[in-house]
């Protein structure tokens, strides 16, 4: 690691990487945030967004911004607010069967107000249940058709009589706002890498506050390095209605937009999965490739299902946006029920989702193109302190990376093709091209003017 390294992103990589950063600390510390803003209520707006953007500003210097009910953003309507003050059904003595103070999943999320006493079988059409899994929550929503529902265990609904039931949903749907928050963190370029979480779902610990959580120790991360080379843009916002909303106001930011993650479902069970961009080659499509595999996760093409990643892949704006989650949403039991709480997250999936992030933006940070400045015939390390003194024995890792850096550094191939050739980490073929830098024998490029993909082999 050179001086001029101290205080960037791959000195954190490095650090958290050797143990000098402890890395268990921070899964703990996200675990601990996850399970603060569990009790909220979110939903695609009202008092539930904005006290977990309070959470959030106590370490970021957030920007609020709220768009007005009726505010048209592209083809969709930013629609009236949403709050809840307390939503129940009670039997005959008075007893609370289904309460939305005990579990915010209990009622369907958008819920017009109601006060009505029903029977059971009037009031079966508007209960939601998982037979399959009898004593789990589902969660549901119903945006933008005004209704109302509770959701319930499948088992509370069997031990239900005929009723009568008093049924009170005592919510608000009134022009209010759409609200998010917005971290910009410049660096020595005007590029961007934009990294979006969705803060729009209540009481679902994996299905978003895994994302939020693992996003804004990211952001804290970034915000204390002394040098960025790209501009960071940190966008938390509801899900769909709020990024096409944002979206729809910063027509002057999306031309700079490099690079771009969506962060969700990062704290449950299975390996780490990164969904490719709409074109499926772009460069944070290689980085992220290249740090997932490594970790033994899968890669996936991209679909126009999911979460954000498909506004910001839309074709009217076609940003190089992937996502990277866990086991993606529906290929777990507990997506979208009360069993995605708290203990469904470990700190550990936390923290290695945490690392991984930085090291595909470290990639995208320090990826570039070299050239050789002794390219005839390998240089003679020893004399320049980077080959050991006793020869004879295989060579050292180190020594590897920097002949592999050395082999392909004609001024049109990048590091993180050389380490697609080699088999090798980024990491470690950054710290030897850093090595070759320091002793005169390399000159880093501006821009990664590259060979084609698919050219390179390992012959």
């Amino acid at each position: 690691m050179t001086p001029e390294d101290r205080g960037t992103l791959a000195r954190e990589v490095d650090a958290l990487r050797s143990g000098e950063r402890d890395l268990t600390a921070l899964g703990d510390a996200m675990h601990a945030a996850v399970r603060r803003l569990y009790p909220l209520c979110r939903s695609i707006t009202g008092d539930g967004v904005r006290a977990t953007l309070d959470v959030l500003a106590e370490s970021l210097d957030l920007e609020r911004h709220g768009v007005p009910s009726g505010t048209q953003a592209f083809d969709w309507t930013v629609p009236d607010e949403w709050n809840v003050r307390d939503a129940y059904v009670a039997d005959r003595t008075g007893r609370r069967v289904v309460d939305f103070r005990r579990h915010n999943l209990h009622l369907v999320s958008y819920s017009a107000p109601v006060r009505a006493t029903m029977t059971l079988d009037e009031l079966r059409p508007h209960l939601h249940t998982l037979p399959d899994r009898p004593d789990w929550i589902p969660y549901r929503t119903t945006y933008y058709s005004r209704d109302w529902g509770f959701c319930l265990a499948d088992a509370q609904l069997r031990a239900m009589d005929e009723g009568p039931y008093d049924v009170v949903v005592d919510t608000t749907l009134a022009p209010g706002e759409l609200t998010y928050g917005e971290l910009v963190l410049p660096g020595e370029s005007t590029d961007e890498v934009l990294v979006s979480a969705h803060v729009c779902h209540p009481s679902l610990a994996n299905d978003n506050l895994a994302g939020i959580a693992v996003a804004t120790e990211v952001a804290r991360t970034l915000a204390g390095l002394d040098r960025r080379r790209f501009t960071y843009r940190f966008l938390f916002a509801p899900g769909t209605i709020g990024s096409i909303t944002w979206l729809s106001r910063n027509a002057d930011v999306l031309p700079r937009i490099r690079h771009g993650l969506v962060l969700t479902g990062l704290g449950g069970p299975g390996s780490l999965v990164y969904k490719r961009t709409r074109r499926g080659m772009r460069d944070v499509d290689r980085a992220a490739a290249h740090v997932v595999t490594r970790r033994g996760g899968e890669v996936r093409d991209y679909s126009p299902y999911g979460y954000d990643e498909r506004q910001y892949n839309a074709v009217g704006f076609d940003l190089p946006v992937g996502r990277l989650s866990r086991t993606p949403h529906g290929e777990y039991p507990e997506y979208h029920t009360s069993a995605d709480d708290p203990s469904f997250v470990a700190p550990a999936e936390l923290a290695e989702a945490h690392l991984a992030v930085l090291e595909v933006l470290d990639v995208l940070e320090d990826d570039a193109c070299v050239t050789n400045l002794s390219p005839f015939g390998e240089p003679q390390l020893g004399k320049r302190g980077l080959y050991p003194a006793t020869g004879g024995k295989q060579a050292t890792d180190a020594v590897m990376a920097m002949l592999w850096v050395l082999a392909y550094s004609d001024g049109a191939t990048s590091l993180l093709d050389v380490a697609s050739v080699a088999g090798a980490d980024f990491a470690d073929l950054r710290r030897a091209a850093a090595s070759l830098e320091s002793a005169g024998l390399l000159a880093r490029e501006q821009g990664l003017p590259r060979a084609p993909a698919g050219t390179l082999t390992a012959d």
